[in-house]
């Protein structure tokens, strides 16, 4: 299949104003996509419209709290008014806290639920009417890595991240016909606010703190990976194939991953004892 050309193709990515999405906002914007930035920090959005102006691209930013409907429509209007259609849309703002499920409140699952799954949700439809009309488009989803596996002490950012691999693998086949493909990105432990926001939720960030450095990856290798996916639209991106094929054979094996996720429980108890 050949590559497609994306050159004055408008994409709208929301959690524009840092991390993946901000990476994702540059290297889409160096393409030649024209980009509407979305995000809660209008001053974050503005630093990435003027780095992206800087080296000719084009680009917008538009408040947006993804958990706010009206808001993600007027993100996907504005894309269309300033740029004339939109091809892509990306619902990437979401964020992570480190505990366990028992001691969850309904009221924090309800919020991350809000953020990362209906916020993602209320991004993508305001834009499908008009990929439909068109007869094409490409949807993509932040989900993660653990969005394939129930990481303790994780659970609830794990049942929002695999409620979108489910929607998009559910979306891909009702859209395909239509000229829409669908598309879950699947980072691993990435440099960004996350661990800061996690750290601040909750008091604690185990993931970030024991992950061997050399398996944290930066927001511009998601980044060219999922601009990949653009050209050449694929099922999922992946950065880390070692990580793709183990979680793989973790849900081949349940015996074999509640033993890993027993040695990752136990290990950060005794952290916490230390």
């Amino acid at each position: 299949m050949p590559a497609i050309d994306l050159s004055g193709k408008p994409i709208a990515i929301t959690g524009a104003g840092s991390g993946i999405g901000r990476a994702t906002a540059i290297v889409c914007a160096r393409a030649g996509m024209p980009v509407a930035l979305g995000g809660r920090r209008e001053d974050k959005l503005l630093d990435v419209r003027s780095q992206i102006e800087r080296f000719g691209g084009r680009a917008i930013a538009v408040t947006t709290d993804v958990t706010s409907q009206p808001d993600c429509d007027a993100l996907i209007e504005r894309t269309c008014e300033a740029f004339g259609s939109i091809y892509a849309v990306y619902g990437n703002a979401g964020y992570g806290f480190e505990k366990p499920i028992h001691q969850t409140s309904d009221a924090e699952l309800r919020a991350i639920f809000e953020t990362n799954f209906f916020g993602c949700m209320n991004t993508i439809r305001p834009a499908l009417p008009r990929m439909i009309h068109a007869g094409l488009g490409h949807v993509l989803l932040c989900s993660s890595c653990i969005g394939k596996i129930g990481l303790p002490l994780y659970g609830p950012y794990c049942a929002t991240k695999g409620a979108q691999v489910l929607v998009a693998r559910a979306m891909r086949h009702e859209l395909k016909p239509l000229g829409v493909h669908v598309t879950s990105v699947h980072p691993v432990l990435t440099s960004t606010e996350f661990a800061e926001v996690a750290q601040r939720v909750t008091g604690a960030n185990r993931m970030a703190d024991d992950m061997p450095r050399f398996l944290v990856q930066t927001p511009e290798r998601v980044a060219r990976a999922t601009l990949a996916a653009l050209r050449w639209p694929r099922t999922e991106v992946w950065t880390s194939h070692t990580t793709r094929w183990l979680f793989a054979l973790f849900n081949a094996t349940p015996r074999l991953a509640d033993l890993a996720l027993n040695r990752f429980t136990h290990s950060s108890a005794a952290t916490d004892r230390e």
